[in-house]
């Protein structure tokens, strides 16, 4: 099989006359991590929310493992395993860590027949939900409740639920945003370990982080794609600099 998981092929959105993204093409590969930078406006949540599945290209086509699953919906994306956090978190803040990771990874193992079956008797969905647990490093949260976690444990549970939904895609929106620098540091070692056996799409405007782990790097402006390169093609991009990060971002 091929480490090729996800091709991006010239997607296109338009709403009304202006044109969001315009012939994008980028590839997600199992064991590396693509970053998706660019200033505010410049189409990134739009390109996101086409590979999720959450906003239909206009043109394009998107495959997954060679199969042609542009028509495809969200649910159905993250059955084939596209997994996709967002700018807010989404998590229950009400569950524990465990019954949130429990219920995501319930979502792989359906059982309509057991309409009244006792969830924590389900020995496949606990096991899963506590390898994400400790894939994240959550485990010995597991027993807090949601809301109680502070922000960056709040990101990492998001992420284990993604995790608990069997993705090896995975699509993660600014999932450093709002964290102070010890909490960073944590999520930038998660990413590194997580992008071993995945393919990881990441947005984000930490600059330091992003060159800190990606392989990889597409910047775009005005919904078109500028560059695509290695942090180092990215950072000494004349164009990219003029366009995006400037001059002193790139000589930190």
């Amino acid at each position: 099989m091929s480490d090729q998981l996800l091709v991006a092929d010239k997607l296109t959105r338009r709403f009304g006359g202006l044109s969001a993204n315009e012939a994008v093409s980028l590839t997600l590969t199992r064991g590396r991590l693509h970053a998706l930078l660019g200033p505010n406006g410049a189409g990134k949540s739009t390109c996101i929310n086409m590979l999720s599945g959450d906003l239909p290209p206009s043109e394009g086509r998107i495959y997954y493992q060679g199969r042609d699953i542009t028509a495809l919906d969200a649910p159905q994306r993250s059955r084939v395993g596209i997994g996709r956090s967002y700018q807010r978190t989404n998590i229950f803040p009400g569950f524990t860590v465990l019954e949130n990771c429990r219920l995501a990874a319930q979502s792989r193992h359906q059982r309509a027949w057991r309409l009244f079956a006792n969830a924590l008797g389900l020995r496949d969905t606990l096991d899963k939900a506590h390898a994400v647990m400790a894939e994240v490093g959550l485990e010995a949260q597991a027993n807090r409740i949601a809301g109680t976690l502070s922000h960056g444990e709040q990101r990492q549970l998001e992420i284990a639920m993604v995790l608990a939904t069997d993705a090896d895609v995975l699509l993660l929106d600014e999932p450093l945003a709002g964290m102070g620098s010890e909490e960073a540091s944590r999520m930038v070692g998660l990413l590194d370990t997580l992008r071993r056996s995945r393919a990881i799409l990441l947005v984000e405007h930490d600059m330091d982080a992003v060159f800190a782990v990606a392989d990889e790097i597409t910047v775009l402006v005005n919904g078109q794609l500028l560059a695509t390169g290695t942090p180092a093609q990215i950072r000494s991009n004349h164009e990219v600099q003029q366009a995006y990060l400037g001059e002193e971002a790139f000589h930190a």
